[in-house]
């Protein structure tokens, strides 16, 4: 089976813009696509999995959420660098019926599991909410990481949070699930 690192998509991988759905105006922040590579080189998968309410609240189509991933995989490998698969929750449950795909959810990291083969006791989650922390423990990763970046800083300001490893951003939560990975190997 393989290993993957989770990835949310706004804040962790670009820029955070509120209901992006412009590929314009995609931005990706520094780092990724070097800790995607390294990624890539120690045998993990790259997944990004995102929540996307702003297809249920009508602000946007899927074609948008689909034209915006095209612009980040252009722009990632224009650098080297590579997702092997995005996952999207177009869901809202003020918007609809409720869904087992919107994280705190799992059903996104499951559905790349079985589509991918991957191991998700192998794997890990990075995000900038406490959701994305929610649904890779939900799925069974390893490890899970709230990023300073994005949300992140207003989310540990007004949350308690405790057992919770909190990472600077994606280089810094990639170097310490590698450092954990060599040490258990």
């Amino acid at each position: 089976m393989n290993k993957a690192f989770f990835l949310d998509r706004d804040g962790v991988v670009n820029e955070e813009q509120e209901y992006l759905y412009q590929p314009e105006k995609v931005v990706i922040l520094p780092g990724v696509a070097a800790s995607l590579r390294l990624l890539r080189e120690h045998g993990f998968l790259a997944v990004v999995v995102t929540n996307q309410s702003g297809v249920a609240r009508g602000m946007y189509g899927e074609s948008d959420v689909h034209a915006v991933h095209e612009r980040i995989r252009r722009l990632l490998a224009a650098e080297g660098a590579a997702v092997d698969g995005f996952y999207h929750c177009p869901h809202h449950p003020k918007f609809g019926a409720p869904c087992d795909c919107r994280k705190p959810q799992p059903g996104m990291l499951l559905a790349a599991c079985r589509d991918l083969d991957i191991d998700p006791a192998r794997s890990a989650m990075a995000g900038d909410r406490l959701s994305d922390i929610a649904a890779g423990r939900a799925a069974g990763c390893r490890a899970c990481y709230l990023l300073k970046t994005g949300y992140g800083l207003e989310t540990i300001r007004k949350e308690n949070i405790t057992g919770i490893d909190i990472a600077e951003d994606l280089p810094d939560a990639v170097a310490r699930f590698l450092k954990l990975e060599r040490a258990s190997s």
